[in-house]
């Protein structure tokens, strides 16, 4: 079996591959102003929307999931539902991490995106450390059909804007072409509104390229929460009770810290130092200062511990992750000047923020 999508910006001829394997069917090449991105570069920089790294929106079992979920944390809540097929798993999330990765690479570049996305199976699979082999791809169809199944009612902003809607993860897929063997080579996909949204407005964070090589639905989505919380702040802390319902895991309190202990032991998520305490306080601090999720963001002001909660308290009302993105992307648009002090630095750009301003 096998299936998804074909590769390429819109208003640019489609490169070449980098990935291994068989020739393939070239994809199509959009024109400017289509209504289609195509995927074509392999090695683009993972990027993972904010909003569903900060909640749990995806199921960590590796059994079908049936369940319908609720979150609530402070004003923010979260339903999800799923198809018969299960709900979609950090695993599927794969999917959206590359296309998502894929449009900030193009928008980076001065291109055209959209919201349809094509994509070539094997190149996805490659990126994404999936098998090549026939299950690779049947399992890649069913996790298409887990995210298109799964609904979520949400009043999370992304970008900055808070709608209270109901989508699924993916609007539509499709098959585009196979071999003769029945085998897909290239898929379209999607996106949905409030996942675009957050590609326009870059309310992305860069995750290390070995988020792939993790293999456990927990590794994977607490690297995702120390991404948002920690990012480049000297240390984040939290308490494991409210860490396992950030997580989204259905696992009792007492197996729950004993999945951390070991993660603690094994000691391999990628950028990050995990410790657990004999009080349950779980704390997170960068292996290396000033670098997180990719060797190109190394050098980065460097934030103190708590400045999230500083920020919460200058500018009520907007998420200080999404404000910590934004102002980064300034300094970084401005040359990367020395800062004498980031922290304060950040705080002003919070304030104007909040009241307004530009800085």
């Amino acid at each position: 079996m096998g299936e998804p999508a074909t590769g390429g910006a819109g208003g640019h001829t489609p490169r070449r591959s980098r990935s291994s394997g068989p020739p393939q069917t070239p994809p199509p090449t959009a024109s400017a102003g289509a209504d289609f991105f195509v995927c074509d570069v392999v090695d683009v920089i993972p990027k993972d929307d904010m909003a569903s790294m900060e909640h749990p929106v995806f199921s960590l079992s590796t059994r079908p999931d049936r369940r319908v979920l609720k979150y609530v944390h402070g004003e923010t809540m979260v339903e999800i539902t799923p198809s018969v097929k299960g709900l979609a798993t950090i695993h599927d999330k794969d999917i959206l991490i590359y296309c998502v990765s894929q449009l900030i690479a193009a928008q980076n570049r001065g291109e055209p995106i959209a919201r349809e996305v094509h994509m070539t199976a094997h190149d996805l699979l490659v990126a994404t450390n999936r098998e090549t082999s026939g299950d690779g791809y049947r399992r890649l169809r069913e996790a298409f059909e887990r995210l298109s199944g799964t609904r979520i009612v949400t009043n999370i902003a992304t970008g900055g804007t808070e709608t209270t809607q109901g989508f699924g993860l993916i609007d539509a897929w499709a098959i585009v072409r196979r071999t003769r063997s029945g085998r897909m080579i290239n898929v379209r996909v999607t996106l949905s509104d409030w996942l675009y949204r957050a590609v326009l407005t870059k309310s992305v964070l860069t995750l290390h390229r070995d988020y792939f090589q993790l293999r456990k639905p927990l590794e994977r989505r607490v690297y995702e929460l120390a991404r948002k919380h920690c990012g480049r702040q000297r240390e984040w802390r939290v308490g494991l009770e409210v860490l396992l319902k950030k997580s989204g895991s259905a696992s009792p309190r007492r197996v729950f810290r004993r999945m951390m202990r070991d993660m603690v032991e094994g000691d391999h998520l990628p950028d990050y130092a995990v410790a657990l305490g004999a009080d349950d306080l779980v704390s997170f601090r960068p292996r290396r200062p000033g670098l997180s999720g990719s060797a190109q963001e190394a050098g980065g002001p460097l934030l103190s511990a708590g400045i999230h909660d500083e920020a919460r308290a200058v500018a009520p009302g907007l998420d200080p992750h999404w404000l910590e993105q934004e102002w980064r992307d300034m300094w970084a648009a401005r040359g990367r000047p020395a800062l004498r002090s980031p922290d304060r630095a950040f705080l002003a750009f919070c304030r104007s923020r909040a009241t307004g301003g530009t800085q």
